[in-house]
């Protein structure tokens, strides 16, 4: 099961549902609930932005002929488009949707739960994918990555 969960979009499925659990379970208070429509628009915006990010990153996978899932193996290093300005832009993506989800349903659990996954993405799977990376292309993604930075 564990690594399952090293599939990014069933980790951040698996943080969701438990952010959910964890407001019916131990629900915490949320301010200001005046300001719930500005929680839609703001949740609705970083949702936006984030499935547009991850678009990007797809499309720039799917032009490069090279998959997606990071249990796949890579057929070539993709350095153009949004990967010039971030090494990961669909999980910088998925973190935004991630966001906006929360903070549209107004979830402080969800909310709690960015850090960690965060946390888990960055050195559990990132870290992991960075250095196949570097097994695959050696001195040309050491280049890249010295050039471009692994968020924003």
């Amino acid at each position: 099961m564990l690594s399952k969960l090293k599939r990014p979009p069933l980790l951040f499925l698996a943080a969701l549902v438990l952010g959910f659990a964890l407001d019916r379970l131990l629900p915490l208070p949320l301010a200001r609930p005046e300001l719930a429509s500005i929680g839609w628009t703001a949740g609705g915006a970083l949702v936006a932005i984030g499935v547009a990010i991850m678009a990007a990153g797809i499309r720039n996978f799917s032009r490069a002929d090279t998959p997606v899932p990071s249990n796949q193996a890579v057929r070539v290093l993709v350095t153009t488009g949004i990967h010039g300005w971030s090494r990961n832009p669909i999980y910088v993506g998925m973190l935004l949707v991630y966001a906006g989800i929360g903070v549209a349903a107004r979830s402080p659990w969800v909310l709690i739960l960015v850090l960690p996954l965060f946390v888990i993405l960055r050195y559990g799977v990132v870290a992991r994918e960075e250095a196949y990376l570097e097994r695959r292309f050696g001195e040309t993604y050491r280049d890249y990555k010295a050039h471009v930075r692994r968020w924003l």
